[in-house]
């Protein structure tokens, strides 16, 4: 198992926005997280990834706790030195991109495997070509961000993730700033990750490419996991009848 979450509390001035939450991923698994706007799902993977703090529960990577509650109800982190070896395992692709706009292409992929991980030059810079010719724009390679379609700067920031080499590949909504032509060609690229059997948590409001993709389904509502399981029994016979709200909607 490469992440457990178990029990995980979130509250943001007292308004509690994760509740009792737990789920896990395995080695090459796709989990797809799916539900309404404002339901905690972006906010889970920011606790997953380290960019929130969770009020309680446990985290733990590698069979290793990162994060977990005290005697007084507390959570408690590991000592920066574990943590630098957590926020290696995972990696976090953003809806807005998040590029450097003054960095080359190639600049944005080299500079965390080269500052963060000491990966000399040379072979930070023929990883990301691969990484480029991978996402089909290696000829961008010089390029800048605003030179760039919406749909190919996403590409570059799955690119940036995985240079990292993470264990886990975590995406927020990667197609939500996207028109559908461009929709298309980063779901093309996910679609390829998963028959690579890269390991990935992906919340995203495509529910074709969710029951297509995945191994398993978590709807999530108001803070807490309503439903989770197969793909064809979610979509197809869900038992909650909030599950079976939300999908009408996306039957119309």
């Amino acid at each position: 198992m490469i992440l457990e979450m178990k029990n995980i509390e979130k509250r943001f001035e007292g308004l509690e926005v994760l509740r009792d939450i737990s789920f896990g991923v395995d080695h090459g698994e796709v989990v797809s997280i799916i539900g309404p706007s404002g339901s905690g799902k972006s906010t889970l993977l920011r606790c997953a990834t380290f960019l929130e703090t969770i009020d309680g529960g446990e985290i733990i990577y590698m069979g290793e706790k990162a994060a977990h509650t005290d005697g007084n109800g507390n959570a408690v982190y590991a000592s920066p030195h574990d943590m630098k070896k957590f926020r290696k395992y995972c990696g976090l692709v953003f809806q807005q991109f998040n590029l450097f706009p003054h960095y080359s292409i190639l600049r944005n992929i080299t500079d965390a495997p080269m500052h963060v991980q000491g990966v000399s030059k040379a072979e930070a810079e023929e990883n990301a070509m691969a990484l480029l010719k991978k996402m089909g724009i290696e000829d961008k390679a010089t390029a800048y961000p605003y030179q760039l379609s919406g749909g190919q700067q996403q590409r570059v920031a799955i690119a940036r993730a995985m240079a990292m080499k993470p264990e886990i590949l975590f995406f927020d909504e990667p197609t939500s700033a996207l028109d559908p032509e461009l929709t298309g060609e980063v779901l093309k690229v996910i679609r390829q990750l998963a028959e690579e059997k890269m390991t990935m948590v992906v919340v995203t409001h495509e529910m074709p490419f969710a029951k297509a993709v995945s191994n398993r389904v978590l709807f999530m509502d108001g803070g807490v996991i309503v439903e989770q399981g197969d793909p064809r029994d979610v979509f197809d016979n869900p038992q909650e009848e909030r599950t079976k709200q939300f999908l009408r909607v996306f039957e119309r």
